[in-house]
């Protein structure tokens, strides 16, 4: 059984990964809230981790860090405040716990770290701007880390398209919004969160042991294709 750290799993991505890992392995979970699940091998931590005092864990096989934002707004509507608040959430919260629990890492089994990044950190996609820029920190911090760490934690990103979270509930929140999306894609469809439940399920595992520094896109061929 291993021991699996992540951050923000009460909703969305991080409540998929949470559920898909929780069966087999001691899940401790740090979020906001609680996620509407029980299990004996749920230990849940109710903080916000930008604020607050992390709490002790001895040791861990893997750590995810799933906060994100959607902040959507053309580059004059964004102000100082966007920006920061967007590379807070994305790239210092990832930075504080990282350090906190790098020495918890290091007596781990096969210790593993995966990150999120966007798709928009690769394409340009209009009214980005402040979530591209902390995602591409995101991906600096991914390759960086990926070498100072490279004989001692394995470290990825997963930079997923539109997921169909209540985060982007107000760009599919009807029907055809949804065929939208769906049509923008090369391959017609966008993410469930299960889908990158199950890529985060692979690079926190054995099967990952090659693969460090990378970023993975999820994408339905967004970025790499034009048809």
């Amino acid at each position: 059984m291993n021991k699996i750290l992540i951050i923000g799993g009460s909703k969305g991505i991080g409540n998929a990964i949470l559920q898909q890992q929780l069966e087999h392995n001691l899940i401790y979970n740090i979020s906001r809230s609680v996620p509407e699940i029980s299990h004996p091998n749920l230990i849940h931590f109710s903080l916000d981790v930008l604020k607050d005092e992390l709490p002790e864990i001895e040791s861990i096989d893997a750590l995810i860090y799933c906060p994100g934002s959607i902040n959507l707004k053309p580059i004059l509507s964004l102000s100082s405040d966007d920006f920061r608040n967007d590379f807070e959430i994305n790239v210092i919260g990832a930075v504080k716990v990282i350090q906190k629990y790098l020495s918890a890492l290091k007596k781990g089994e096969n210790p593993s770290i995966v990150l999120f990044s966007t798709v928009a950190a690769k394409l340009g996609m209009p009214f980005h701007a402040s979530i591209a820029t902390a995602k591409s920190g995101v991906e600096g911090l991914v390759k960086s880390l990926g070498a100072e760490l490279a004989c001692v934690v394995r470290i990825n990103a997963i930079a997923p398209t539109i997921t169909e979270t209540a985060l982007s509930s107000s760009i599919l929140r009807n029907d055809r919004m949804k065929e939208n999306m769906k049509e923008r894609h090369p391959m017609k469809d966008y993410l469930k969160p299960q889908e990158v439940a199950q890529m985060a399920d692979y690079l926190i595992s054995k099967n990952a042991g090659s693969i460090s520094g990378q970023v993975f896109q999820m994408d339905y061929g967004l970025v790499s294709f034009k048809l």
